[in-house]
């Protein structure tokens, strides 16, 4: 929910090499040749496909692809997809209601009553935030298919919209697609980032321009980690208000946090509700990435919208999946303290296991990432992308390279907490001599490790 300086999605983040860039755009070049049996035509695609940029993590997944089919053990924390399965008790219930025939036909586009009542009372007992479960809230198929039809409902040619940045891919290109602008600011300082969503609105005003129509506020972050408090969620409305500007709040990994931090809801803000959407999810905390279980709550007449550009695109989720999502938001809560847990062990193991090989990162308050910036000497002689392709090459350990993040990630990783306590011990193990080796053989040729 991450304008023109990032990577492909990448999170639920995999998708293939950009063929746009491997097809001739027949546009301002000589004439095509004539097809003939041994030359197929040229296809033409959309502007909006063109335009997209390569997929800057090919060359990182074919490393580790070619690594494994060769027989090497790759530790791979390149990807935000966890590992570990849902509640028993929730695939047991998928299970039955899959038996039942009545439950095999089209369901409603937008979600099952009970599944958005569900919902919104997790909004009233995790936030105190009382949520209309009928004409405020809406079920998608994932938060990222959720925000890329937003996007279509709200966003034009010539409109606006200030990105995150370092930027979850499909923030931008959610934005880019629906033929809007994306102005990238950087928001690991939250303080920073309100000042500049305020100056950047206020230029726009002194050059006689439209201000941006949408602001995207993701936290904690996505790939930095960064969180806020309540008062972030205060103040952003408040610039909304005073602009004019719609809110969206990318809230998906709030039911990953650490250290006694909980994450607070944009739709708590009293007058949030008269601009402001917020999209949540179950991939993380409830370990059902891949049932594509989203939500988006909110403003009456944007949940409308986005609803209505559903009809016409999907007949909503299998009804089973969403009975089981049904029983994981009603009982769920300790499994997700639980994954929690889990995951804190993993950020202990793998932020005090770097420190020890001189490699010194910041500690995450939620989120399955760390976010860690390259360390000397590396940092003076490789980009993100290089530094990452070596941990593959000499460690056996895929990471997401920052530049897949857009210009603000470079210098930077982003580690996936999902494996398990020993492979994240070993894979710090495999850096620590991958470190030394190639300081030993003088590339970089100094080293403060």
């Amino acid at each position: 929910m991450d304008s023109t300086d990032a990577a492909s999605p990448h999170e639920n983040e995999q998708t293939p090499d950009n063929p746009a860039h491997e097809l001739a755009a027949g546009d301002d070049g000589p004439q095509a040749p004539e097809p003939t049996a041994s030359s197929p035509p040229t296809i033409r695609l959309a502007d909006r496909i063109a335009d997209l940029p390569p997929y800057l993590f090919a060359r990182i997944n074919q490393l580790r692809d070619t690594k494994r089919q060769a027989g090497c053990d790759v530790i791979d924390m390149s990807m935000g997809n966890p590992s570990d399965p849902p509640a028993d008790y929730v695939i047991e219930k998928l299970a039955e209601s899959a038996k039942d025939p009545r439950n095999h036909g089209y369901a409603p586009s937008t979600g099952i009553r009970n599944l958005k009542r569900e919902l919104a009372a997790k909004y009233l007992k995790k936030w105190g935030v009382r949520l209309d479960p009928e004409s405020e809230v809406v079920c998608t198929l994932g938060s990222k298919e959720g925000f890329g039809h937003l996007c279509l409902a709200l966003i034009g040619p010539g409109d606006s919209v200030i990105v995150p940045a370092p930027s979850y891919p499909a923030h931008v290109y959610g934005v880019a697609l629906a033929s809007g602008r994306p102005i990238l600011i950087d928001t690991t300082d939250p303080a920073r980032y309100l000042a500049d969503i305020a100056a950047t609105c206020e230029q726009a005003i002194k050059n006689g321009e439209a201000v941006p129509k949408m602001v995207i506020v993701n936290f904690p972050h996505n790939p930095t980690a960064t969180v806020v408090g309540p008062d972030f969620y205060e103040e952003v409305v408040g610039l909304a208000r005073r602009y004019g500007f719609l809110l969206v709040s990318d809230l998906a990994y709030a039911d990953v946090t650490f250290d006694g931090y909980v994450a607070p809801s944009l739709l708590a803000v009293e007058a949030a509700r008269e601009r402001a959407v917020e999209f949540t999810t179950m991939s993380k905390g409830y370990n059902m990435a891949g049932w594509r279980v989203g939500y988006c709550a909110g403003n009456a007449a944007i949940i409308r919208a986005l609803g209505t550009v559903k009809t016409y695109y999907d007949y909503g989720m299998f009804r089973p999946t969403q009975v089981a999502a049904i029983m994981a938001l009603r009982h769920g809560d300790a499994e997700v303290e639980s994954q929690c847990r889990v995951y804190q062990k993993r950020r202990d193991v793998l932020c005090e296991g770097l420190g020890r090989i001189g490699w010194t990162v910041d500690v995450p308050k939620a989120s399955m990432f760390v976010w860690a910036k390259i360390p000397e000497p590396f940092a003076s002689s490789m980009n993100s992308m290089d530094f990452s392709a070596m941990l593959l090459e000499k460690a056996d350990v895929a990471v997401s390279p920052g530049a897949g993040f857009g210009d603000a990630g470079e210098g930077y990783v982003r580690m996936a907490l999902i494996e398990n306590e020993n492979r994240l011990r070993q894979a710090v193990r495999q850096i620590g001599k991958a470190f030394s080796d190639v300081l030993k053989a003088g590339t970089p040729a100094s080293s403060s490790i």
